[in-house]
């Protein structure tokens, strides 16, 4: 268990650099041991994201693959995306199912909630298994239509070694969702 007795006070804040998208933000801080550092993070906006694996009845991952402006390529992964105002991780994870796959979900498990490096970001995303789908279609904020990609769970390791399987936390919800669906 992690003990915060001894966090750094915060000194003072300021939004350094924006763009329409984010804003930096620069913390004075004040260790425990008297030494002072100025540290940078993505100020944050109080907003979390949702992850989901959807696993078809005839054992299939339901992958998407859409263009990433990080990587400036396509990449394979599964469906994610942020959390309204007002919604649970929940409903945000069967509606960005029925936006990006074209399903939705009877059955979701929360897996686990991940933060994505946390010396910057303090949103939290959290993982879900979707299983017993059923065909429904919401329309979403994509700018061009996904590709849905089939991959038997059988074959869930070759999916590990396949190039445009990079992101770590798809990787990180993949492992989490063949655990559970093997107990």
């Amino acid at each position: 268990m992690a003990l915060d007795k001894n966090k750094p006070e915060i000194l003072a804040t300021e939004v350094v650099a924006q763009s329409r998208l984010f804003k930096i933000e620069s913390l004075d801080l004040r260790f425990s041991n008297g030494e002072e550092r100025t540290y940078e993070r993505m100020k944050p906006s109080g907003r979390h994201a949702v992850l989901v694996v959807p696993v078809t009845a005839e054992g299939d991952l339901l992958l998407i693959r859409e263009y990433s402006a990080g990587t400036e390529r396509y990449e394979l992964g599964f469906p994610k995306g942020l959390i309204d105002h007002g919604e649970a991780a929940v409903e945000a994870a069967n509606r960005e199912l029925k936006e990006e796959i074209g399903f939705g979900s009877n059955q979701l498990t929360p897996l686990k909630e991940v933060v994505l490096a946390p010396s910057y970001f303090s949103s939290r995303m959290t993982l879900f298994l979707a299983q017993d789908l059923y065909p429904e279609q919401l329309e979403g904020d994509e700018p061009e239509p996904l590709e849905v990609v089939r991959w038997p769970v059988s074959q869930a390791e070759e999916l590990l070694s396949h190039l445009d399987f990079a992101e770590a936390r798809s990787i990180t919800a993949l492992f989490l969702a063949l655990k559970q669906l093997s107990q």
